[in-house]
């Protein structure tokens, strides 16, 4: 891991709320207080990569750096390799780290661990995950379960992706993060590959890399990131970046 870029997809086609990526939150846009936690991480350099100009201004406004990408991409992970292609044409980063644009409260610290199981050379993609303590997530087909095998106490090796609850039996189920740390070979790979049989059926992209036999490791955190998908969700967002800033 040489020289790790962080990309940070964001548009404003969300249906639940609309023009997220913009939505105020103490004085600024959530998109830029996701590239400020991005930016603490300390990984690498930041880029927000977006369909829309709004968005590169209001990064570009405090000092960031926003690239533009196609409007008609499928996936975040095809924006993310245009974006990559457009930045580094030469090939100098080596890995990418996909931060949601949807996360202005992750902690930066959770963002640099993302990387840690690419320091295994047989790992492709790295990820989040967290042991489930509501127990109304064990059932909630919102809530996507990374079923894996234990290679530390800290990491798991995924075998599986779902929105059912499992595995079966007692023991702990992991809440999955979305947020993900590619080689940039695999990212390549990845989006060169179509949809998959178990992604379409699962709906959920992370399905594609491993039938098709790549490796994806996750990261045991101690807690999921607030993602904001509602106005509720924005509402607890913006109390929580009150309450840090009196703290």
């Amino acid at each position: 891991m040489s020289d790790p870029l962080i990309l940070i997809p964001a548009r404003l086609a969300a249906t639940r709320l609309p023009d997220k990526p913009l939505a105020e939150i103490c004085g600024e846009p959530m998109i830029v207080h996701v590239w400020r936690r991005a930016i603490e991480s300390g990984l690498g350099p930041v880029v927000v990569c977006t369909d829309t100009p709004a968005i590169v201004a209001a990064v570009e406004a405090v000092g960031g750096l926003g690239v533009l990408t196609r409007p008609d991409h499928p996936s975040g992970s095809d924006r993310l390799a245009e974006a990559l292609a457009i930045i580094d044409p030469e090939g100098r980063h080596d890995v990418v780290v996909n931060v949601q644009g949807d996360l202005p409260t992750i902690d930066p610290t959770v963002i640099a661990a993302s990387v840690t199981p690419l320091a295994d050379r047989a790992v492709d993609i790295a990820t989040l995950c967290a042991v489930i303590t509501r127990p109304e997530e064990r059932t909630e087909p919102s809530v996507v379960k990374v079923v894996g095998s234990p290679v530390s106490p800290t990491r798991l090796r995924a075998l599986y992706f779902t929105r059912a609850t499992a595995p079966w039996g007692e023991g702990p189920l992991h809440h999955h993060i979305g947020l993900y740390a590619y080689r940039r070979r695999a990212l390549e790979r990845f989006v060169a590959l179509g949809p998959s049989p178990l992604e379409q059926r699962e709906k959920l992209e992370q399905l594609r890399a491993l039938e098709a036999g790549m490796r994806i490791d996750a990261t045991v955190v101690d807690d999921v990131p607030l993602g904001v998908d509602t106005p509720h969700d924005l509402d607890r967002a913006r109390a929580v970046m009150a309450a840090r800033r009196l703290n």
